[in-house]
């Protein structure tokens, strides 16, 4: 007769608060949990895994749906906050995601932390014409060689770093561009690409509209993450940029919606 493995062995007699940091870990790398499946690994009845979630749920650690667990909201970061988070990650992810960049190609880059190191990863000299709603990342381009510049006009909002409103989105709405990069506030296999503010909202909509090919990429928090506003569904992204110990069943759930996975290398 086989023997258990120990992993196995451990969860079953675990303590509640032991099970539920495991569980934890399995949200944060599966982008979601289910009850019945967790009542299998840890060789417990399905009332004590929801008890779990609804204990973790009360401390903020998850949202609990019908049938088990996703993460908790997003929390929408000001700008200055994010830049200084994760710098490696992103950039690991910089470096991939301008892989899929051909020369002579227009870009729409939206603002963000993340795509502020893509601007700062894109190749020189390869004839880019890049459109940014982003004074950041207009600089960022002004700084380096071999870039024609767009920068779209509007009135700034400090926390997102960029322009807003009804100018921006009808200059965004007279472009259009063969790559867009809009910034991910969440992303779902199965919901699509969320943001917080419904102005930022309609302007990375605007974005992927006018763009041949949608490209997100995104830090691990954001997968199966939840925000308020819609931006569009998971049909709309042909490209999911993600970091390099992000679950097989994680990126499953988006390839079976044939959205390209791209993992980043590890950071250095």
């Amino acid at each position: 007769m086989a023997k258990p493995s120990p992993a196995k062995v451990n969860a079953a007699e675990a303590l509640p608060q032991e099970r539920q940091q495991w569980i934890l870990d399995r949200l944060r790398s599966h982008g979601r949990v289910v009850a019945a499946e967790l009542s299998v690994e840890f060789e417990v009845s399905e009332d004590s895994i929801r008890r779990d979630l609804r204990e973790l749920a009360a401390q903020g650690l998850c949202k609990r749906v019908y049938g088990g667990a996703l993460p908790p909201p997003a929390i929408a970061t000001p700008l200055k906050q994010r830049r200084h988070e994760h710098a490696g990650r992103k950039l690991a992810l910089a470096r991939k995601a301008v892989t899929l960049v051909r020369q002579g190609q227009v870009l729409l880059i939206d603002a963000g932390s993340t795509n502020a190191a893509i601007a700062s990863a894109l190749p020189e000299h390869f004839g880019l014409t890049v459109v940014t709603n982003a004074p950041e990342i207009a600089q960022i381009l002004l700084e380096r060689e071999g870039f024609e510049i767009l920068l779209i006009g509007g009135r700034i909002n400090p926390r997102i770093g960029a322009a807003v409103g009804a100018q921006a989105l009808q200059e965004i709405q007279r472009v259009r561009a063969d790559l867009c990069f809009p910034g991910a506030c969440a992303i779902d296999a199965g919901s699509g690409l969320w943001g917080f503010d419904s102005e930022e909202v309609l302007l990375k909509r605007a974005m992927i509209e006018a763009s041949g090919e949608t490209i997100i990429a995104v830090t691990h928090d954001k997968l199966g993450a939840t925000a308020t506003h819609r931006v569009a569904g998971i049909a709309d992204v042909q490209h999911l940029v993600v970091e390099h110990d992000v679950d097989r069943a994680a990126r499953a759930a988006f390839t079976a919606r044939s959205v390209t996975v791209h993992r980043a290398d590890a950071p250095a």
